[in-house]
């Protein structure tokens, strides 16, 4: 796919996210897509995506791409990592069907300009995206305005904590400055420690301590890998916070309405949030 000069997304180090979905592939069956697909339909509360134009913004290793495809979407798949875009292809011609239009993009979400010529769309995702561009209010801003009114936005963003997100930051620099191979290691002993410290909390509950059922859950929730979510979290970088006050009112000022939100409380992770286009704002420039 033709490489493009793209706008710069980040002002520190950039963690390799498709990298390591590269790694992620290998890891990739029917059981893991079906479960993306639930995890789609049960979020946009739909059936079928059929006539509809979905757009994925960081679209990663390509499986919520996917997802969308086999509920009969028209798919446009962007991501700023190369090795994404990559890996994006090799899902559409690993598990693409014919005669559905899936289109794949080297681009960012914050080129104003060219992801304004993409068009508009019924249905804008970006799980866990928007916080690692480096400025994730335009981001935010740029993609609801890729919504046509009556449309849908569906992003996840990482949930402020305060002091516990600082720490977060320092596990993620430290990951980016240490030498490619002493990174996994990195990531093994921060997953130990709160692995551990899970298990603690569970067993402080009267439940099974071992971590088992949690992997399975999150398998269940959107067909992900625990392993491949420890390294994402752990090295990624930008990274940004936000309460969900701080984004749901400035959405609510552009015309949407939320149709359903999930948290994680004060724990960490991302809250999602589904939104519906009510109206054009007056800001919007397409």
């Amino acid at each position: 796919m033709p490489q493009r000069n793209l706008p710069s997304e980040e002002n520190e180090p950039r963690f390799a996210f498709g990298e390591n979905w590269r790694g992620f592939l290998a890891s990739l069956d029917e059981a893991r897509i079906d479960e993306a697909v639930t995890s789609l339909k049960n979020n946009l509360q739909c059936e079928s995506l059929r006539g509809k134009r979905f757009l994925d913004i960081g679209s990663g290793s390509g499986l919520f791409s996917l997802a969308a495809h086999r509920l009969g979407a028209e798919v446009t798949s962007i991501d700023y990592d190369a090795d994404s875009v990559w890996c994006t292809g090799e899902l559409k011609r690993r598990f693409g069907k014919d005669g559905l239009d899936w289109k794949i993009h080297h681009g960012s979400v914050l080129d104003r300009a060219w992801i304004t010529a993409l068009g508009q769309f019924e249905v804008v995702y970006s799980w866990g995206v928007l916080h690692h561009t480096g400025n994730m209010t335009e981001a935010i801003e740029i993609a609801a305005d890729r919504t046509i009114s009556g449309g849908q936005l569906f992003i996840a963003i990482y949930n402020d904590q305060g002091s516990a997100s600082r720490r977060w930051l320092k596990i993620k620099q430290i990951y980016n400055r240490l030498p490619r191979g002493l990174r996994g290691g990195w990531v093994t002993v921060v997953a130990a420690a709160y692995e551990l410290k899970f298990a603690l909390a569970r067993l402080l509950r009267g439940k099974n301590p071992l971590p088992f059922a949690d992997w399975k859950a999150k398998r269940r929730d959107r067909g992900m890998s625990a392993w491949h979510d420890w390294v994402d979290w752990v090295g990624g970088l930008p990274f940004e916070v936000a309460t969900a006050e701080q984004i749901i009112v400035p959405l609510r000022k552009r015309g949407f309405v939320l149709d359903s939100l999930k948290t994680v409380g004060n724990g960490w992770g991302c809250n999602e949030y589904v939104f519906c286009r009510q109206s054009i704002d007056l800001g919007d420039s397409s």
